[in-house]
Parts: structure tokens; sequence; C-alpha cells
């Protein structure tokens, strides 16, 4: 994880947040003290983490943190109250935001950090395998209609079409979406 936001009305609670962060190489930490300084700052940068350390000033933290999961791709981790800490936690774990009891040990947040950074992990590489997909989802598309232009304009079949994509892609050395995306120049203008 690369970028934290530390959501905290307590500067002492924020300042032993940031330490632990620190000493797990966290790169870039920032703390806000309000709900409403938050969203200012999650309105100009993306963040891995949001830690929200209910309740806050303007708000208790909880709906907040609610809201932030259904736009946030980042984790959040949400700090309560040991009196709400199950209900909060049943309440809130469809929106995956992980709920720590306060006062808080030092171990359990660090294993919640770790948690936190693992399922980072996997869902960047799950971002990356989507984009992936969509990209050869986009490269199908583009051949399909270019092997239509080929069957409309050149009275080809489509195993003909796809023949002479394959074909001009191996002896040109190109992508079967670069000659695709060749035939479509050349005949939608």
């Amino acid at each position: 994880m690369d970028s934290t936001l530390i959501v905290s009305s307590g500067e002492k609670s924020a300042a032993a947040l940031r330490e632990t962060l620190m000493r797990e190489n966290v790169p870039r930490i920032a703390s806000c003290g309000s709900v409403g300084e938050a969203r200012r700052a999650l309105a100009t940068s993306d963040y891995d983490l949001v830690i929200v350390n209910s309740p806050l000033p303007d708000e208790s933290g909880i709906e907040f943190a609610q809201r932030l999961s259904e736009k946030q791709s980042g984790q959040i981790m949400l700090l309560v109250r040991e009196e709400i800490f199950t209900e909060t936690t049943h309440n809130l774990a469809e929106y995956g935001i992980i709920t720590l009891s306060k006062p808080l040990q030092r171990a359990a947040f660090w294993n919640a950090l770790m948690l936190c950074r693992a399922t980072h992990r996997r869902f960047r590489m799950l971002q990356r395998e989507n984009t992936k997909l969509q990209q050869k989802i986009e490269d199908i598309r583009v051949v399909d209609r270019a092997k239509l232009i080929l069957i409309s304009h050149l009275s080809m079949s489509e195993p003909e079409a796809h023949k002479y994509i394959e074909r001009q892609a191996m002896d040109r050395r190109m992508t079967r979406r670069e000659i695709a995306d060749g035939i479509l120049r050349t005949y939608e203008n």
C-alpha cells in the first residue's frame, strides 16, 4: 500500500497510527480531523487505505465509512468503541470494512493492516486482470467489425474474412487488432 488517510479527531491517536504505518514503510500518510476534511482530501487524491477513528466531531464516522466504501476502491478500516464493536462489525461486514475495537491492541492493528495489505494486492491483481479482459473484448469487437466490412465490401464469407485478417497479421508481424484497425480506417472513411 502506498498511501493512507487517517481520519481522527484525536491528534494523539492519529500520531500513534501514523507511527505504526511509518514502521510498516507506508510512503504517503495524510491526516484529517473531521469528515469534512476527509471528503476534501479524498476529492483531490486516492488512498489505498482509509482509517476512520470514530466518533468524529461532525459525524459518527460509521456512516462516513459506509458511504466511502461505496465510492472508494481502497481498503477501509474503522475503529469503534468496544460497546458498539459487535453490532458495527455485523452491520458493516457486507461493505468490506474492517472494524477494530478500541482501545486498540497493537497486535490486532498490525494483523488488520496486514490483511488490508494482502487484500489490496489481490484487488489490484484482479483490476489488472479485468483491464486485460476488457482489452481482449474490445479487440474482438474491432476484429469482428473489420470482418463485417470485409464481408460487405469485398463479398468475403466470415471464414474467409477471418483467415484474411489472421494471414495479414502473420505476414506483417502485427496483431489482429492492428490489421482490423487498418481495415476500419480504409473502409469507414
